[in-house]
This record gives structure tokens, C-alpha cells and sequence, in this order.
């Protein structure tokens, strides 16, 4: 026996020896890193005076140059920075991917649990320094002065490049619910906003741009000057998991949110107080093949049995080419049988060079989606996510890049290998003039953004602003505006809602304390007058971390679920609100249901106060609901409003009367 126990104990010593001397080499070889990058890194940036001007010697070198000087033409800046630039400069400027944010806003020099991008991604002074990169995506979420203190620590480290060139920061969406973590980010202490879908439902064009023109201000006192943002793609196909991320099915529709969102974000024209906007997908996704995503291998199709891909680029030609947005993402899919290859948009010249360019006259700044050219890695080890390289799996990661680029790709998203770009031209493969037009577009947008005039903010503004009450009771409104009252009371009988205070009521899904504010609760459905009942949209799970945030498939509610929303359905008059972050296939719930409502993002209170007749419900749906499943499968990807007999049509939804019989806003 204690010839077993010291067996044990030498085993847990061995254990606790390599784990202790794992953690000593994983600290030291990220110190060692991190002290190379750093002390291989220049001096800050001195500001010089020439006369009365005052400027940023970015360079270093004590004199004026035309890229320092503010009074010069922004095409005269890019063009002297340009001819002062390596290779190693312009390759690393055609990259963005994701950057982890220091958990009190230093620098993230070891990869930390803090924030998951840092497991995936390289440390901040690798890219910076050693990499030469200055465009990078934030996923993370911290107090919005730790995250302004890292960003004004991370343009400190740009300073001290060879040419100062400033970072750009760039974000997914981070204004609303975050149903899908892999497409957008929950506000947390940003201010509260129904998805884009719900804002489609507002039908409220004055109210997308005040969204846009609050959210940038928010995004500009954390540093973020490039939104990831809007989807200009229609939700043709129900089954899609990002319609959520849309403006509905209706181009026409998408096409006024998209102007009024670029415009509240940009203004009239790029300048130091916009936030530039990255509409996406170009040209158009959404008629994935059985709703099936383009992340995935399995939706990598996009498809046309309508002949209908002409419309998808309604929302670019009367949306986003009007409002000037800066720059363009195409989506992952294959255009199947449009054009002559079948290959993902990133890669199709027909697309981005002869459509975009040549047809559109588009000459801003084009981005692939995520993870074209290389898989996508933890820790550098083992694979995560397979490259999207739809069409051309068969090339090697150079072959890819350099298709990207005969395409007309400008940027390569979610990838950090600049190197990979730098032997391209030093091979011949590619000339450096190719990289010279997209290099330019780029360096135009940091320069009207005045990024090389002054990067930084004050960190210690940001909490102030960032989610103040101003910003979140707009948010509020815009919920409450986003409701949509499918149903009320069954017919010929009298509306149910709005209820009174006078009710009982029996709630699932909603924060008791917070409905008793407006009615007594009771605990059993057989006690109550009412019942207030909140579902979603089902989805069928899948396996894998990212696909695991896509809710993909069947739309109708499987018999075990939905026996367990009827049973409360039939105890008592029950009003069901459903999250539809995407369409559902409810005929049964709608009929035995006492009222409807349709949400896209909105809190408990907000769906109350709707329910309790504090706000007249004014919202449309923005796609059709389907009746069966049947209908469903035999509707055509790229069609709009064509399903057989929807339950309900595109553009329903009821009022209690006039508005100002509740006092709306």
C-alpha cells in the first residue's frame, strides 16, 4: 500500500512539475517575444513645429513631410507616404484580423483567457511591429475606458513604426441582443438597439440614421473607426441563419436602411468624426441553397432558381453606392452558374473587378470576408475553422492570395500573413503597382478619418458617453417601434390586448419581478387571467464551436415543444411573443394563441409595455411567415414574399388605433 501511495505521489509531482515548468516556458517565450518586438520598435512620435504649424513627425526625421501635413489634399498625402513605403509596409496594410484587447487596457502580450481572439491571433506587438499590420478587428468587451485606454496604448506602439502609420479599429455589430456571437457582439455597456431586422420592422428611415449617428459616436469615444457593418443582403431564403443581421426580404426596404445607416455613421462625406462603414455582402447573399450558411462547406452554394440576382444588388445600387459607403465585403458563397467560374465571390473577378469596379465605378476599399486563404488556427497548432476557399480548395494558400488579388481584393480579412504577399511580388508572381491601387484606398481612408492627424481619444470621457441614458432611452424607443402585433384576440370577439393593471397574469421566459410592476403574477397558468408567454425561432443544433452559433434548418417547432406551448395555450388565454431571428413556421401557436407579437430584439419591460397599452404597436414584418414547412422548401432562394399562403404576409402587423390614443413617442 505505501508502495502504491508513493507511486501516486511521485505521479501528482511529476504532474505538478510539468505543468509548473509548462508555465514558465509559455511566460518566458512570450516575454522573450514581446521584448524583441518592443525593443526592436522606434522612438514615439515628437511634435514639431514648422512656423505656427504644429504637426506629427511620424517619420522621425525633424522636417515636414506632405503625409504629415494636415492643410495638404488627402490624395497628395497617400501619395507621399506611398512612395516612402517597403514592401513589407504596403503588404502588412492589406491585412486585417482579429486583435485581442490587455484586461486593463495594456497591451495583450500573452495569449489569455480574458479575451478568446488572443488564442487565434498573434500578440499585439507581433502584428504591430514585427508584421507591420495597423487594421485589426475587436471582439472583446470591457469597460469602455479600459477599452479606450488600450486603444490609445496600441496607436502609442503604431507611433513607433518606422512611418507612424495609426491603426485602424474595426468591429461586427455591438449595439444588440448578440443571438449569433460569430456575426455580432451583445451591447454590454454600449446602448441597446433591436437587431437590424427589428429596425427594418420600424420602417422608420429618421430613426436608422439616429441609430447610426449614436453608435458613432459611442464606437468613436472607444477608438472603433470602422464598422463591419450593415448586411445589405436580403432574407429571401427563411431558413438563412444571419436574416437576423438583414433588412428583411424587400429590397426596396433594405435599400432606404442601408442609406439612412451609412449615412448616420459616415455623414454626408468621410471625415475625423465618422465611423466608415464595410457594407456587406456584396453582391448580395442570402439565396444560400436550402438556407444552408457559406461558412460552412455545406452552404458554400449560393443559388438562383428565380433568375433572380439582379435584385440582390438593388440594396448596393439605391442603398450603399448612394450614401457613399467606403468600403465593400463580398460574402463567402459560389454566385452558382452567374458568372464564368464557380468560384466564392472574393475570388471572381466577373464580380468584384468587371460588377463592382468597371459597372459601379465603386472605388473604395474592397475586403474579403473572413479566412480565404489560410485555415484558421488555435495557438498556431491545430486547426479551428477550415479556410472558406470555396471554388478553389484545390490551391495552395500563395495561389489563393494572389487570385484574391486579380480579382480585386484590396484586403484580406481574418488573416496575418503578410509575408505570404511579399514573397508573391519578390517571386514575380505579382507585380508591386497591383499592390500599389489598393494600398492607396486604404491609406486614403486612415487619412480622411484623420488618423494621422490625431488617433487617440480620452479614455476618460468614454465611460460618460458609451451607453448614456440619452443613447439607451433611444435604444428603448427603437424597440418598442420594432414590435410587431401579429394578432389580437380571435375573430370575431373582442382584441385581448391591451391588458390592464387589474390583471392576473402567469409569465415564462419574463423576469417576474419585473412583469409584477405591471400586473399580480401567479405561479400557476390555471390562477391567471392571462399568461405571457416568450419563445424564439427554433433552429436545428449543430455540432462544432461556430456552428454551433448559426441557427440553421427546420423553422417549425418539434412535437414534444410545441405539446408544452399548447398545453399553456389551452389552460389559459395566452399572448405568445416570439424572437424571430428568423422566420417560424407557428400555424398551430398562432391559432390557439390569445394575441401575437413578433420581436426582434426587446427587452422584458419593452414587450410590457406594449402588452399593457403604454405604447400603440407600430411595427411591420419584415419578411413573410410561412405556414408549413412544405411551403418552406418549395419556395425559391432568390424570390421574395413567395411562399404558398404565408400565415402571415410581408409588411402585417396590427395597431390598438391611433397613436395618440396611447401617447406614442
Amino acid at each position: 500500500m505505501k508502495k502504491i501511495f508513493r507511486g501516486f505521489k511521485l505521479v501528482v509531482l511529476a504532474l505538478i512539475a510539468i505543468v509548473v515548468t509548462s508555465s514558465i516556458a509559455f511566460y518566458a517565450y512570450y516575454g522573450i517575444l514581446s521584448s524583441g518586438n518592443l525593443s526592436s520598435a522606434g522612438p514615439e512620435a515628437a511634435t514639431v513645429h514648422d512656423g505656427a504649424f504644429a504637426f506629427r513627425d511620424l517619420n522621425k526625421n525633424g522636417a515636414l513631410d506632405v503625409y504629415e501635413d494636415s492643410r495638404r489634399l488627402v490624395d497628395e498625402r497617400v501619395e507621399d507616404l506611398l512612395s516612402q513605403m517597403n514592401l513589407a509596409e504596403k503588404a502588412g496594410l492589406m491585412f486585417i484580423t482579429m486583435i485581442a484587447v490587455g484586461q486593463d487596457g495594456e497591451l495583450m502580450e500573452r495569449p489569455s483567457s480574458s479575451d478568446l481572439s488572443s488564442l487565434a491571433s498573434p500578440i499585439n506587438s507581433e502584428m504591430v511591429v514585427s508584421k507591420l499590420m495597423n487594421h485589426f478587428n475587436i471582439i472583446a468587451a470591457p469597460e469602455p475606458a479600459i477599452l479606450a485606454t488600450w486603444h490609445n496604448n496600441i496607436q502609442k506602439l503604431a507611433e513607433r513604426t518606422r512611418l507612424g502609420i495609426p491603426i485602424t479599429i474595426a468591429t461586427d455589430p455591438r449595439h444588440g441582443f448578440s443571438f449569433n456571437e460569430a456575426a455580432s457582439i451583445a451591447a454590454g455597456y454600449f446602448s441597446l438597439w433591436p437587431e437590424p431586422i427589428g429596425l427594418a420592422a420600424t420602417r422608420d428611415v429618421a430613426l436608422v440614421e439616429e441609430f447610426g449617428q449614436i453608435a458613432r459616436q459611442e464606437y468613436l469615444a472607444v477608438g472603433i473607426r470602422l464598422a463591419l457593418h450593415p448586411m445589405a443582403d436580403l432574407a429571401t431564403e427563411p431558413r438563412w441563419a444571419r436574416s437576423a443581421g438583414t433588412f428583411g426580404e424587400d429590397a426596396e426596404l433594405s435599400s432606404k436602411m442601408v442609406y439612412a445607416y451609412v449615412k448616420g455613421f459616415q455623414g454626408d462625406e468621410l471625415g475625423p468624426t465618422s465611423v466608415a462603414t464595410m457594407v456587406k455582402h456584396f453582391s448580395g447573399g442570402g439565396p444560400q441553397k436550402d438556407g444552408e450558411d457559406a461558412h460552412f462547406p455545406y452552404g458554400k452554394e449560393q443559388v438562383y432558381p428565380g433568375n433572380n440576382f439582379d435584385y440582390h444588388l438593388i440594396p448596393f445600387e439605391d442603398g450603399a453606392f448612394p450614401a457613399n459607403a467606403a468600403q465593400i465585403m463580398p460574402y463567402y458563397g459560389i454566385p452558382v452558374g452567374q458568372t464564368d467560374e464557380d468560384v466564392g465571390f472574393a475570388y471572381n473577378r466577373a464580380i468584384i473587378t468587371d460588377l463592382l469596379r468597371n459597372k459601379y465605378g465603386f472605388d473604395g476599399v474592397v475586403c474579403s470576408d473572413w479566412g480565404l486563404i489560410n485555415d484558421s488556427m488555435m495557438f498556431g497548432v491545430y486547426t479551428v475553422l477550415e479556410s472558406r476557399s470555396w471554388g478553389v480548395e484545390d490551391l495552395t494558400p500563395e495561389q489563393r492570395a494572389r487570385k484574391l488579388l486579380h480579382a480585386g481584393i484590396d484586403q484580406f480579412g481574418g488573416e496575418y500573413v503578410p509575408e505570404l504577399v511579399i514573397e508573391l511580388v519578390e517571386n514575380g508572381e505579382v507585380d508591386e503597382d497591383r499592390l500599389d491601387e489598393s494600398v492607396r484606398r486604404l491609406l486614403r481612408d486612415k487619412f480622411r478619418l484623420g488618423l494621422f492627424d490625431d488617433p487617440y481619444v480620452d479614455a476618460g470621457a468614454a465611460n460618460k458617453l458609451v451607453g448614456k441614458e440619452e443613447f439607451r432611452q433611444a435604444g428603448l424607443s427603437a424597440q418598442r417601434k420594432s414590435l410587431v402585433l401579429l394578432k389580437n384576440g380571435t375573430e370575431g370577439k373582442t382584441p385581448s390586448l391591451p391588458l390592464t393593471s387589474e390583471s392576473k397574469i402567469y409569465v415564462e421566459n419574463i423576469d417576474s419581478e419585473i412583469a409584477a410592476r405591471y400586473a399580480t403574477v401567479v405561479t400557476d397558468p390555471g390562477d391567471a387571467d392571462f399568461a405571457i408567454m416568450r419563445i424564439a425561432t427554433p433552429y436545428e443544433p449543430r455540432s462544432g464551436i461556430l456552428e454551433s452559433f448559426f441557427h440553421s434548418g427546420d423553422l417549425s417547432f418539434k412535437p414534444e415543444e410545441k405539446r408544452r406551448i399548447l398545453d399553456v395555450l389551452e389552460t389559459v388565454p395566452t399572448i405568445v411573443d416570439i424572437y424571430l431571428d428568423r422566420a417560424a413556421v407557428i400555424p398551430d401557436i398562432s391559432a390557439k394563441s390569445t394575441a401575437l407579437i413578433a420581436n426582434f430584439g426587446a427587452t422584458d419591460e419593452v414587450l410590457l409595455d406594449v402588452i399593457f397599452g403604454r405604447f400603440n404597436p407600430t411595427g411591420k414584418l419584415p419578411f413573410e411567415l410561412p405556414r408549413s414547412m412544405e411551403a418552406v422548401r418549395n419556395q425559391k432562394e432568390d424570390l421574395p414574399y413567395d411562399s404558398d399562403r404565408p400565415l402571415f404576409q410581408f409588411g402585417h402587423g396590427l395597431s390598438y388605433g391611433p397613436p395618440e390614443i396611447v401617447g406614442n413617442e
